[in-house]
């Protein structure tokens, strides 16, 4: 639902990997943002109308985007479908940090594109802190990118998540992502990113800050 700049993008996105797409929008000009070879529906009409849904082919679907420019009519939406048609992988984007954090919790996943935003924008200009990449509220977990104090460097993979409590979900090499092993040691210039429970954050701030007690 919405055919602005992200959903065009989406529904392009999907259709590339070869999914049967419907696109909702209030205003039939906003489907020129389509690419010209899209295949797809394109389905006038509100978001969370029933009428507008079952024409969107909503009974049969396997997943809905709600990428409106109204958080309310987002909300909404997903609801509808979610409890209404039953889609179980529904999410919808809401600006309100505040809001998205509730309906996340709820069960209706959410995407807040305020604090991702202004989290990128920290990082580009104050390099070398701590940076959430992903956090998932309603499982408890996030990715951050940490800075670490130069005595790690040498530093197995299996040392670093013993110290921590984290897990070295990837290691940023040069211009490449690695996947490690536990035997894996820290090299100079590599990025450091966690997996860890939401709140460990300070925790594992102060552990990479220091020397490490005890290095395998």
């Amino acid at each position: 639902m919405g055919c602005g700049r992200t959903g065009a993008a989406l529904a392009s996105e999907f259709e590339s990997r070869g999914h049967s797409v419907a696109i909702i929008d209030r205003l039939g000009d906003a489907f020129r943002r389509l690419p010209a070879g899209f295949q797809g529906q394109r389905i006038t009409g509100v978001g969370f109308d029933r009428d507008t849904l079952v024409s969107a082919g909503v009974e049969d679907a396997f997943a809905f985007a709600a990428v409106s420019s109204g958080d309310n009519s987002n909300i909404l939406a997903a609801r509808v479908v979610r409890e209404t048609y039953g889609v179980e992988n529904v999410v919808a984007r809401i600006s309100d940090p505040g809001r998205a954090l509730v309906y996340d919790r709820l069960g209706i996943r959410t995407v807040a594109p305020v604090p991702w935003t202004s989290a990128q924008i920290v990082s580009h200009l104050l390099p070398g802190g701590t940076d959430a990449k992903f956090t998932d509220e309603s499982a408890g977990v996030e990715l951050r990118s940490f800075a670490y104090h130069e005595a790690w460097l040498g530093a197995s993979v299996a040392a670093i998540e013993s110290a921590t409590g984290a897990r070295v979900a990837y290691l940023q090499r040069f211009s490449d992502g690695v996947i490690p092993e536990s035997s894996t040691v820290l090299q100079s210039g590599d990025g450091l990113h966690l997996v860890m429970a939401v709140g460990a954050k300070d925790r594992v701030t102060r552990v990479l800050s220091r020397r490490p007690e005890v290095r395998a």
